[in-house]
C-alpha cells in the first residue's frame, strides 16, 4: 500500500469510537454509543394526529414523553413491523439528556469499536443521505453504516400535537 492510503485523516480519527450498531430491513448501522441513552421493548406507544409520518407515535417513559421515529419509514423503507426483537433506542439528542427521543429499529447486534482506518468517507450518493450518514466501517463481515443522529433527529425538529399547538420537542 502507499503511505497515502494508509494515512489517517482527521475525520476518520474523530469518528472512530465505539458505536451501538443494529439492523434495518437487513442493513447494519451505526450511532455512537455516548449518544444512547438505553434501549427497550416496545412498549404501547399513542399516535399523535397531525405529527410527521416518520412518527410512530409517543410512549411514556418513566414519566417522560418520549417522540418515537420510526427509522425505517425516515429511510424510504416500508413502515417497521413489530416483532420479539423490535426495540426502541432511546437517544439524547444534541448532548443533552432533557431532549430525548427513541427510534424503532428491527434489532440491536452490538456495540463495536471502530477504528479510524475501517472509516470511509460516505460515497456521494445525493439526496438526504449524504448528511444523515457520517461514514461507512469497513469489517470482515460488511459494511455498517455510520450514522449522524443529530441531523436525522434535528430534520424532525417538532412535533405538533393536535389542534391546542402543544410541541415537544425532538
Amino acid at each position: 500500500m502507499s503511505e497515502e492510503n494508509t494515512k489517517i485523516t482527521p475525520e476518520q480519527e474523530a469518528l472512530s469510537g465505539k458505536y451501538l450498531t443494529f439492523i434495518l430491513e437487513e442493513e447494519s448501522y451505526g450511532v455512537e454509543i455516548i449518544k444512547v441513552r438505553e434501549i427497550i421493548g416496545v412498549p404501547e406507544m399513542t399516535e399523535v394526529p397531525c405529527s410527521s409520518e416518520y412518527i410512530r407515535g409517543v410512549i411514556n417513559l418513566r414519566g417522560r414523553i418520549i417522540p418515537v421515529l420510526d427509522l425505517r419509514k425516515k429511510f424510504g423503507m416500508s413502515p417497521a413491523e413489530l416483532a420479539d426483537k423490535s426495540c426502541i433506542i432511546i437517544i439524547d439528542a444534541q448532548d443533552n439528556a432533557h431532549k430525548q427521543m427513541g427510534i424503532l429499529v428491527d434489532l440491536v447486534s452490538e456495540v463495536v469499536n471502530v477504528q479510524p482506518e475501517q472509516i470511509e468517507c460516505s460515497p456521494d450518493v445525493g439526496g438526504q443521505s449524504s448528511s444523515v450518514i457520517s461514514a461507512l466501517a469497513k469489517f470482515e463481515n460488511g459494511i455498517k453504516i455510520l450514522l449522524n443522529i443529530e441531523q436525522i433527529l434535528d430534520i424532525e425538529g417538532e412535533i405538533i400535537l393536535s389542534e391546542n399547538n402543544v410541541a415537544i420537542e425532538a
